[in-house]
């Protein structure tokens, strides 16, 4: 893949989420929520303060994140849908 975020941006690829409950049943594809967890693909550079000075990424490429449900910005790569989305979109790395 050839994408790379600008800046403060990070590209996600959401997990999916189990098809049954922990009771054994099955949730059909049209009742299941879209998964506010997933997996950085790729991280930019990190934002930049007034002084022209880097904050670094708190996060790396691998780390699983757990994210806002109306976070990011869905888009296909290579045939894969992904979430683009800022760092401070996400809630916390598990």
């Amino acid at each position: 893949m050839a994408f790379t975020p600008l800046h403060d941006r990070v590209l996600v690829r959401r997990i999916e989420s189990d098809e049954k409950t922990a009771g054994g049943l099955i949730i059909p594809e049209n009742a299941k929520e879209k998964p506010a967890e997933g997996e950085i693909v790729s991280v930019g550079e990190g934002a930049r303060k007034d002084s022209g000075e880097l904050i670094a990424m708190t996060v790396k490429a691998g780390d699983k994140v757990l994210f806002g449900k109306w976070s990011g910005t869905e888009v296909k790569i290579d045939g894969e849908d992904l979430l683009i989305m800022k760092e401070s979109d996400i809630l916390g790395t598990l």
